[in-house]
């Protein structure tokens, strides 16, 4: 009854004329991207002697919105304090989405959330209905604060005494919440350029920090809070064990696999001890969800590597989380339709619940428009630009993914190819789905008489 109400209200407010809840997401991640891009621009956000142009000031605005990652330039060494705040910024509100961040002020002001901001709400979170959403945002803001402020401490305690307290706070606070919100962006410039986490590869007090916010972040508000609720003893959700289960296994099966790969690699995890293989091993299987840190050279990665890198970008992380991708349940979806229809079921099941036909026919779509764009993508960069396929294909995957690993050739690719990871960045984060129901659905009509059924040979 609450989900048919949800979408009365939201059909009245569609034919009203204004803008579809959807078209709000859009528009409001534009806006901010083109507000932070303006504020880049500025003289006193770009260190003496360093010149940064529109294009590299909107690059770095998408990719900190879309909490991605790829950069141009260093963000230690061309950007000021003030640029550097500017980026943060960015990340927190596109990791959290406008809407959460602005409710802040809703609570401060103590007015209430009306039904317009309750819709953007709720679909920014991919939920079905608009019921208990404000409880919702403030357990978001609340756990963001809690999780961010407990990983800032920690990396501060870690930095303080090899670089100071000052420095240690900057460093904590920043990496903290580029972790949390799954950016990926880094202020360790002032000991390695261009390195991010490389320094602290073997330093299991930052790797598993930042892992643990990377997970935590990816997981999705909806799972914090059905967690929270389950200690009340009600049953876990069936969208919830499949997140806690399809994550654990890329996880593990993506570090199993890493090491198996890269154990005896000179130029990654070959010169570790056996301590800093599995841990570097972990943190690659982690970090290629959507993440963007990292503690090795990506383009020095086998090729084995590398096509394992790409798979987990496309899949991501959560529905409703501070990740991009397909999604968690996505992929797990699509994997359970091919067993199910391999073993020549109809309908496909698990912990006890079907799983609908339409939710399966979303799930293909979504799988089949990034691999599509990834690859259609790639070809595209590699053409222009001389560079090899499969480095393209990492980078338009890292894009549409929302990651920001590189193999090493997105400072160097041009203009075009830039504004195309720009685009790319953009989707992955607002997303396909968001864009097709926004303005290639809008006046989609009920089906009210179909064609006689047609044969077609399959395989």
């Amino acid at each position: 009854m609450k989900r048919h109400l949800y979408q009365i209200l939201a059909g009245a407010f569609k034919r009203s004329g204004g803008l579809r809840t959807e078209q709000y997401i859009i528009f409001a991640f534009a806006g901010v991207i083109l507000t932070g891009s303006l504020l880049l621009c500025l003289p006193f956000a770009v260190r003496e002697g360093e010149q940064i142009s529109f294009l590299t000031a909107l690059f770095t605005a998408t990719s900190a919105t879309c909490v991605t990652g790829l950069v141009l330039v260093d963000t230690y060494l061309h950007w000021t304090a003030f640029g550097q705040v500017v980026i943060i910024c960015l990340i927190q509100i596109g990791g959290l989405g406008f809407m959460t961040v602005a409710s802040v002020f809703f609570f401060m002001l103590h007015r209430k959330i009306g039904l317009k901001q309750r819709m953007i709400i709720a679909q920014g979170f991919s939920l079905n209905d608009m019921h208990g959403v404000v409880n919702l945002v403030r357990g978001v803001l609340k756990g963001t604060f809690l999780f961010e402020f407990t990983g800032a401490l920690i990396l501060t305690l870690r930095f303080a005494p090899q670089f100071g307290v000052w420095r240690a706070i900057r460093w904590g606070v920043f990496h903290s919440v580029s972790a949390f919100c799954n950016a990926g962006f880094d202020i360790l410039g002032y000991l390695k350029p261009n390195s991010s986490l490389g320094v602290f590869a073997t330093d299991p007090v930052v790797n598993i920090t930042i892992m643990a916010l990377i997970v935590i972040g990816g997981l999705g508000f909806y799972v914090w809070a059905d967690l929270s609720a389950n200690r009340k003893r009600r049953p876990l959700s069936l969208h919830t064990k499949l997140v806690l289960t399809i994550t654990a296994i890329l996880i593990l099966g993506g570090a199993g696999l890493f090491a198996l790969f890269e154990w005896n690699n000179p130029g990654t995890f070959g010169h570790f001890k056996t301590g800093g293989k599995i841990l570097a091993s972990f943190f690659q299987s982690v970090t290629c969800r959507t993440a963007g840190f990292a503690t090795v050279d990506e383009g020095k990665l086998t090729d084995a590597s590398k096509a394992i890198s790409v798979l987990l970008m496309l899949i991501g992380g959560s529905s409703g989380s501070t990740a991009g991708g397909i999604k968690t349940v996505t992929f797990g979806v699509l994997i359970l339709a091919v067993f199910a229809s391999a073993r020549g079921k109809s309908r496909v099941t698990v912990y006890g619940r079907t799983i609908a036909d339409d939710q399966i026919r979303q799930a293909m779509t979504i799988m089949v428009l990034m691999v599509g764009l990834a690859f259609g993508g790639a070809v595209a960069i590699s053409i222009t630009n001389g560079f090899p396929f499969l480095d393209c294909l990492f980078e338009t995957a890292s894009a549409l993914g929302t990651v920001g690993l590189t193999a090493g050739i997105t400072p160097l690719i041009g203009p075009g190819s830039r504004i195309l990871l720009i685009i790319f960045m953009f989707f992955g984060r607002v997303g396909i789905m968001t864009f097709s129901m926004s303005f290639l659905l809008g006046s989609r009509v009920d089906e009210r008489y179909h064609y006689a059924e047609g044969k077609v040979l399959i395989g």
